[in-house]
C-alpha cells in the first residue's frame, strides 16, 4: 500500500513543486512505484515533468468534480515507474464547485484509496493556499512536507498551517503527521541561512530532514526545459540533495539532531 504524502505551504516561492518533481524523481529512481497529483491550479508540476500535452485526456479536476476514473487519466513519465495526474487551469473553480458536496474534504480521499495497492509512493502537490484543495490533500494523506526556504519571514504563516494540520487530525485524519520541515534555497555564504536553520531546528526539533535543499541556478532552470534536474544537470549540487532527500524519506539517511549551525 502506497504511502501518500502531501507537499504543503501556504506560501509560494517555497520550493513546494520543485521537491514535488524531483522527490518523486528520485524515489521512482531507487525502483519505486510513485504517483504525483498535481493538485496546484497553475500546473507547474505537470509541465516541469515534461508532461505530454498530447497524451492528456483529462486532469485532477476531471476526477473531483467529474467522477472521471482516475486510472484512465494517468500520464506515463519519462521517469520509468513516475506517472502523473495533471492539473490545469480548470482547477481554479474546483474549490467553489466542491463547496457544498457532502464529504467534500474527502473528495481526494476516495479517489486515492482504490489505487494505493498500486505505488509504493503517492505524492501530492498541494497549491499555495489553506483552501478546500490544500484540505483535501492533507485529508488523503499519512504525512505531509513543508517545504521552508531559508529567507525573511520564513517561519511566518506557518503556526496556521500547524494549527490547519492539528485541526484535521482531530477531525478529518488521525493519522497525518509531519513527514519533515524541508529547508530550500540555502545560501550557506549568509548568516540569515544558517539563523533560519537554526531556528526551524530549535522549534521543529528532529522533523528536520537533514537534507538542506540549496539555492541553485541549475535548479531553477530545470522546469524551464520540462525536466527534473536529475534530467537536466545530474552532477549538480540540487540533483545530490533531491537524491539525498529521497533516501533520507526511504530510511537510508538518518534525521539532523536539534544541533545549531555554527555562525561566522
Amino acid at each position: 500500500m502506497a504511502k501518500v504524502i502531501a507537499i504543503c505551504n501556504q506560501k509560494g516561492g517555497t520550493g513546494k513543486t520543485t521537491t514535488a518533481i524531483n522527490l518523486s524523481t528520485y524515489l521512482s529512481l531507487q525502483g519505486k512505484r510513485v504517483l504525483l497529483i498535481d493538485l496546484d491550479p497553475q500546473g507547474n508540476t505537470t509541465s516541469g515533468l515534461g508532461t505530454d500535452r498530447g497524451k492528456i485526456k483529462g486532469t485532477i479536476y476531471d476526477v473531483l468534480i467529474n467522477s472521471i476514473d482516475v486510472t484512465s487519466l494517468v500520464v506515463d513519465s519519462y521517469v520509468d515507474k513516475l506517472q502523473i495526474v495533471p492539473a490545469d487551469f480548470n482547477l481554479i473553480g474546483a474549490e467553489l464547485e466542491l463547496a457544498n458536496d457532502i464529504d467534500r474534504e474527502r473528495k481526494l480521499l476516495q479517489v486515492i484509496e482504490p489505487i494505493r495497492q498500486n505505488y509504493d509512493y503517492i505524492l501530492i502537490d498541494a497549491p499555495p493556499t489553506l483552501g478546500l484543495l490544500t484540505l483535501n490533500a492533507l485529508v488523503a494523506g499519512d504525512s505531509v512536507i513543508i517545504p521552508v526556504q531559508c529567507e525573511y519571514f520564513a517561519l511566518e504563516g506557518l503556526g496556521q498551517l500547524l494549527k490547519t494540520i492539528n485541526l484535521i487530525k482531530e477531525k478529518f485524519n488521525p493519522k497525518l503527521e509531519i513527514e519533515g520541515v524541508l529547508l530550500t534555497m540555502a545560501d550557506f555564504r549568509t548568516n540569515l541561512t544558517a539563523e533560519v536553520i537554526n531556528e526551524t531546528r530549535s522549534f521543529f526539533k528532529d522533523k528536520v530532514f537533514r537534507t538542506i535543499i540549496p539555492r541553485s541556478i541549475r535548479l531553477s532552470e530545470a522546469p524551464g526545459f520540462g525536466k527534473p534536474i536529475y534530467f537536466y544537470d545530474r552532477s549538480s549540487i540540487g540533483a545530490e540533495k533531491y537524491d539525498e532527500l529521497a533516501k533520507e524519506i526511504t530510511g537510508n539517511f538518518n534525521r539532523q539532531n536539534d544541533s545549531l549551525v555554527s555562525i561566522n
